[in-house]
């Protein structure tokens, strides 16, 4: 899963309107709005012909929000033959480059938020003559613009049950015009609709899990859209991920037993322990979230004081937010082992296990053989289901349930 600290610094956006500056006739440069043109000799001569090269400069003269990413140059009729930005106090230069044809500039990297910089341009017309534009601007601050961290990452294979999931770092009130702004579209033709958790939650699926092999793509433009009363967005990326093979795995609490069904037939059946009597298995369908070879399981964590500490616990796969994992165990009565037999967990689903993770277990294989976004259903429980937002769950919304939450 992508963090905001890093999303901040992968994403695109902008929230910069491309402001058009009238040129005047001026022997220094002005700003952006107020470009120079300059006779051959570089002196100011009212009577001269003037460039007619128009130099534009996407932020505008003493903007406090201009782009993280869509700031640049253009020019039209002529060529630009030298930018140069910098952040202001400092002087360090910001690398750019100007296009092939001379028309444009843009840095070569994402600005920051909240900085001041300067850009002064220059450019030619077709007879020589010279424009010069300058501008002074800051970028928008992290405190006004908003960026929404997202699963799955871009390029990733993942199971069929894997929601395009948003968790924003801003309450967003205008939910419609931040929705209509992420497009989610499938090979598959598969419709697929956004549902709001909140405010700060947004997750898209297709009624029915996705078809296996197709392509989904995912448009972010959330380039200078409010998403909040003065709050802006500075996302824009298109992410592309891939729907694998489907695996499909039903746990029968009352036969504790997992069924694995790969693309429509039956490829496994493994002895699993669920949730003890006292403290059960949610029921419901459920989506791997995250993958960890061993990871740290403390009970204090879930509210259970302190019935356990388990600093290695091999094989674990998140299924909720709350804490239900799939995973091996390695703890268990070696004289009379509860898989297959009976719950002993304190509600996740344990798989017979060796420490340390090494070993042809059945937890192992079922790692091995599981993806991100594959599906784990868990019927026959005692408890309920489980909450669709709990996890990337989504899936226990019935497809009228799940529209009604859309904005768009």
């Amino acid at each position: 899963m992508t963090t905001p600290d890093i999303a901040a610094r992968r994403v695109l956006g902008a929230i910069a309107a491309l402001v058009v500056g009238t040129l005047t006739l001026s022997a220094c440069g002005g700003n952006a709005s107020a470009d120079a043109n300059t006779d051959n000799k570089g002196g100011s001569n009212a009577t001269a012909k003037t460039s007619t090269a128009k130099i534009t400069i996407s932020a505008k003269d003493g903007a406090t929000n201009a782009s993280i990413n869509s700031t640049g140059v253009k020019v039209s009729d002529g060529k630009l033959t030298d930018v140069k930005m910098t952040v202001s106090g400092s002087g360090e230069a910001v690398d750019g480059a100007i296009s092939a044809d001379g028309g444009s500039w843009k840095p070569k990297e994402q600005l920051e938020r909240g900085t001041k910089y300067q850009i002064s341009a220059t450019a030619k017309d077709s007879s020589g003559k010279t424009a010069a534009a300058n501008s002074i601007f800051t970028t928008v601050t992290s405190s006004n613009s908003f960026i929404g961290t997202y699963t799955p990452d871009n390029g990733t294979t993942v199971g069929v049950g894997m929601p395009v999931s948003f968790n924003f770092d801003k309450v967003i009130s205008d939910k419609k015009a931040v929705q209509s702004h992420i497009t989610v579209t499938s090979s598959s033709g598969q419709q697929v609709v956004g549902h709001w958790f909140g405010t700060q939650r947004l997750d898209f699926r297709p009624q029915e899990y996705w078809k296996a092999g197709s392509k989904v793509t995912m448009k972010i433009d959330l380039d200078g859209v409010q998403g909040a009363n003065g709050v802006y967005g500075v996302q824009k990326k298109t992410v592309t991920f891939t729907i694998g093979r489907s695996q499909v795995s039903t746990v029968d609490v009352n036969t504790q037993t997992m069924t694995v069904v790969r693309d429509g037939q039956t490829y496994k059946s493994l002895p699993i322990s669920s949730g003890s009597p006292e403290h059960t298995t949610y029921n419901g369908q459920m989506v791997i979230s995250e993958k960890f070879t061993q990871t740290r399981m403390n009970s204090q964590t879930v509210g259970l004081g302190g019935e356990y500490d388990i600093p290695d616990v091999p094989h674990a796969m998140r299924l909720t937010t709350s804490g239900t994992f799939i995973h091996g165990n390695y703890w268990y009565n070696k004289s009379n082992p509860p898989f297959g037999q009976t719950g002993t967990s304190h509600g996740c689903v344990g798989l017979a296990d060796v420490q340390g993770a090494q070993g042809a277990t059945n937890a192992k294989w079922f790692y091995d053989n599981s993806l991100i976004g594959d599906v784990v259903i868990v019927k026959n429980s005692p408890d309920k289901t489980v909450a669709p937002d709990n996890g990337l769950n989504g899936w226990n919304l019935g497809w009228s349930e799940w529209t009604a939450g859309s904005a768009a």
